[in-house]
C-alpha cells in the first residue's frame, strides 16, 4: 500500500491499515486539516467548498467521507458529484466558495484515489499552502463543530453543461467553422467521466459523427489510464482503419489531452499545448508559459510569432504563477495540459479539444499535416526508481557539478540545456521514482542521452 503526501495533494492506494493507504482515516484526516487551513486563510466571506470527483470505484465512498468531514467542520458543501478536474476549479469560483476538493488519482490506475485541493480561486494550492496542510494534518490541530453549527451538503450537478457554455463561449471557438468541417471524431475516455463530458462537449460543437471508445463512466478503466501511446492501441488501430478525421483521448479527470492522427500515429501529448498555442498566438499575440519538461517547440513557436517564452517548474500552480507574473495568453504541461486564461487558470482538456478542432477547421488540414508544420522535436522518458538508500539531493547535486559547462536551471531538479538537446531530472511528486526527460531532433538521440543520462545516475546511486 501507498500513500504519499505532497503539496500537489494527498494521494494512495485504497485500503490497508490507515497511515499505509488512503483509507478512510487517512481521508477524514487529511480533509480536516484543509478545511482548517482554509478557515484561518480564507480572505472572502463564504462557507462554502465544492467538491467533486472522477468515475473511480472508489470515488463515491471517498466522496461520502470527504463531504461529511467537510460539514462536521461547519461548512457547507456544494457537491457536483462526477465532474473533470477543470469542471471543479470553474465551479469553486462559480459558486463564489472558499475552496474545493477533487476527488481524483489523474492518471493513476483504478487502485489509487486522491484529493487535490483548490484555493479559493479555485486553483491549486502552493508549495507554502500545502505544506501547510501536511503540518495540521501531521499535528492533528483541528476540532470541528458543535451540532448547531454543522454544516449542510447541496448537490449541484448543473456545471458540466455550465462549463461547457463557457468553452463554446470563447472568442477564438468557432463553432460554425466546426460544424460545417463535418469532423467524425473518436474519443478514448478510459471510463471515467470524460467518456460524458467530450461526447456532449463534441456535440455541442456541431459534431454529428462521434466514435466512442471506453465511454462507459463505471471507473473501471478499459486500460492503463495514462494517456501516452503504449496504453492507446485500441484507438490508434481504430484510427488506421481511416475511421475518423481526428482522435482525441483524456484522462480520468479531463485534464490532459492527447491527439491521435488520421493515419494511426500519435499527434504526441507535447503538441497538443505546442499546435492550440500556435493558434492562439496568431489571432492574440502575447507571452508563453510550459514547465521545465516541456518541448523546445512552444518556445520555437512563440517566438516565430515575436512574442516571449518562459520556462517554470514542473506543477500546474508553478505554471500558473509564472503565467500571471508574464500575463502570459497561453500556456500549460507537456503532458497535454493546456491552460487557457481567457476561461480559467486550469488544466483543462475540454478548452484543448475546441481550440483544437477550431484550429483543424480553419487549416483545411489533416493532422498529420499540421503536425509537420511545427518544430520536429522528440522526447523520452525514463525513471529510476527510488529506494530508502538513494539520497536523491546528493545525486542531482552531483549532476549539476559534472555539468557545470553546459546552461543549467535547479529551480525544479536539474535541467542541462545542451546546444541541440536537453535533459531533466527530477523527484516526481507523485510517485516514488526519479524522471529522466530527455529531448533532441529524433527519438534515437532523445533516448540515447536519457539511457545515457540514466547509467550516469545509477553508477553515482551505487
Amino acid at each position: 500500500m501507498s500513500l504519499i503526501k505532497s503539496i500537489s495533494g494527498i494521494r494512495g492506494t485504497i485500503g490497508g491499515k490507515a497511515g499505509n493507504g488512503l483509507t478512510p482515516l487517512d481521508v477524514v484526516k487529511f480533509t480536516s486539516a484543509y478545511a482548517t487551513f482554509i478557515r484561518r486563510t480564507v480572505t472572502k466571506e463564504s462557507n462554502t467548498i465544492v467538491v467533486g470527483r472522477d468515475a473511480r470505484i472508489s470515488g463515491k465512498m471517498v466522496n461520502d467521507i470527504v463531504v461529511s468531514t467537510l460539514t462536521g467542520m461547519g461548512f457547507d458543501v456544494v457537491n457536483i458529484g462526477m465532474a473533470t478536474t477543470p469542471t471543479t476549479e470553474i465551479a469553486v469560483t462559480g459558486e463564489n466558495a472558499c475552496g474545493g476538493i477533487i476527488i481524483t488519482a489523474s492518471h493513476n490506475p483504478k487502485q489509487w484515489n486522491a484529493l487535490k485541493l483548490l484555493n479559493e480561486n479555485g486553483e491549486f494550492l502552493n508549495d507554502a499552502q500545502g505544506k501547510e496542510v501536511l503540518k495540521i494534518a501531521e499535528e492533528e490541530d483541528f476540532s470541528y463543530a458543535e451540532v448547531d453549527y454543522l454544516g449542510k451538503e447541496y448537490m449541484n450537478e448543473t456545471y458540466m453543461r455550465r462549463h461547457i457554455d463557457s468553452v463554446l463561449a470563447l472568442d477564438l471557438v468557432d463553432v460554425a467553422a466546426i460544424k460545417k468541417a463535418d469532423f467524425t471524431v473518436a474519443v478514448d475516455a478510459v471510463n471515467s467521466i470524460g467518456g460524458v463530458v467530450i461526447p456532449e462537449l463534441l456535440k455541442r460543437l456541431g459534431v454529428k459523427n462521434v466514435i466512442e471508445l471506453y465511454c462507459d463512466p463505471t471507473g473501471n478503466f478499459g486500460h492503463t489510464p495514462e494517456p501516452i501511446p503504449q496504453n492507446l492501441t485500441d484507438i490508434a488501430d481504430l484510427m488506421k482503419q481511416g475511421r475518423a478525421d481526428v482522435g482525441f483521448v483524456v484522462d480520468p479527470d479531463v485534464d490532459r489531452l492527447a491527439i491521435i492522427m488520421e493515419n494511426g500515429e500519435f499527434f504526441v501529448e507535447e503538441y497538443t499545448l505546442v499546435s492550440i498555442a500556435d493558434y492562439v498566438l496568431s489571432h492574440t499575440p502575447g507571452s508563453t508559459v510550459s514547465n521545465l519538461s516541456s518541448s523546445r517547440a512552444l518556445k520555437d513557436v512563440t517566438e516565430a510569432h515575436g512574442c516571449q517564452y518562459t520556462a517554470a517548474a514542473v506543477g500546474e500552480v508553478n505554471v500558473v504563477t509564472e503565467m500571471k507574473r508574464t500575463g502570459a495568453v497561453i500556456g500549460g504541461e507537456g503532458n497535454g495540459g493546456v491552460i487557457y486564461p481567457a476561461l480559467h487558470y486550469g488544466r483543462d482538456a475540454l478548452v484543448g479539444v475546441a481550440l483544437f478542432l477550431t484550429l483543424l477547421a480553419k487549416s483545411g488540414k489533416k493532422v498529420s499535416e499540421l503536425k509537420k508544420g511545427y518544430p520536429q522535436y522528440s522526447i523520452a522518458k525514463n525513471k529510476i526508481e527510488l529506494t530508502p538508500d538513494i539520497d536523491v539531493d546528493a545525486i542531482l547535486a552531483a549532476m549539476k557539478e559534472k555539468y557545470a559547462d553546459e546552461k543549467v536551471t535547479d529551480i525544479d531538479g536539474v535541467k542541462i540545456d545542451f546546444a541541440d538537446s536537453w535533459v531533466h531530472l527530477r523527484k516526481s511528486n507523485t510517485e516514488p521514482i526519479i524522471r529522466i526527460y530527455s529531448e533532441a531532433s529524433t527519438m534515437e538521440k532523445a533516448e540515447k542521452l536519457g539511457n545515457d543520462i540514466k547509467q550516469i545516475m545509477e553508477d553515482m546511486a551505487k
